[in-house]
């Protein structure tokens, strides 16, 4: 089932937050889109928990033959993904998945591509590993796999670390954006800052960079690389050979 402690209340807040909270969130969709090759036409792409929709739109437009299918936990945020696709719609589709199910995961053609943003820490270490090891087999010899999500730090140091950068860069995209700290003071009301959290939290499980690397590669990706890292956030990727 889906995890209740993740609602259409918390989606609305992420919508609401997500452009000061998520670091670099401009250069991380650039960076996902670099990665992928250009498509033969008609290729199907698929955005595991695409949220308000801006990583699947972002893909309809960088590839005007490619299709996605987006897929969340919330109707709301597939609605969002919906009218951001526009005139691109006609290319879209979308579903209601819970993560952590396998039903979704056989997709109906050999994927292209497959992207995932802040979506995969909600699995724990054995349901990231199943889930790699399925992406691998839903996509065609050449698809991509990347992925941009939370890292687990190793020291208490790191996390510290992590968490100081988080709340700095959302402090400076709060400024940059409405010349106030009202977007920053909000991130830290709601205690979106994981790395600040005083105990295990039953949404966010991130896992360390090596184990993901690790997973990545057992499951059969190959040139798995780490692309970017900030705040505690990363994105890596591998391909199907």
């Amino acid at each position: 089932m889906v995890d209740p402690a993740w609602t259409e209340d918390t989606s609305a807040a992420f919508r609401d937050l997500a452009h000061y909270a998520v670091p670099e969130r401009e250069l991380q969709t650039e960076t996902i889109l670099s990665l992928i090759p250009a498509p033969a036409g008609g290729a199907l792409a698929m955005d595991i928990c695409c949220g308000a929709g801006g990583l699947t739109v972002a893909m309809l437009s960088r590839f005007p033959g490619l299709r996605v299918l987006a897929l969340d936990g919330s109707e709301s945020m597939l609605d969002a993904t919906r009218t951001a696709a526009g005139a691109q719609a006609d290319r879209l589709e979308t579903a209601i998945i819970d993560i952590a199910d396998a039903a979704w995961r056989t997709p109906p053609e050999p994927l292209h591509a497959v992207v995932s943003s802040l979506a995969i820490h909600h699995l724990d270490g054995a349901g990231k590993r199943q889930l790699f090891a399925d992406i691998h087999a839903a996509l065609r010899p050449g698809g991509v796999f990347v992925m941009a999500d939370l890292v687990e730090p190793v020291t208490a140091a790191g996390r510290t670390v992590a968490g100081d950068a988080w709340d700095a860069e959302t402090r400076l995209r709060a400024l940059e954006t409405d010349g106030t700290l009202d977007g920053y003071e909000r991130f830290v009301a709601e205690d979106w800052n994981y790395y600040r959290l005083p105990g295990p939290d039953p949404v966010d499980k991130p896992s360390s960079v090596a184990d993901l690397l690790d997973w990545l590669r057992a499951a059969g990706f190959e040139g798995v690389d780490l692309h970017w890292m900030k705040a505690g956030h990363v994105v890596m990727s591998g391909v199907r050979g």
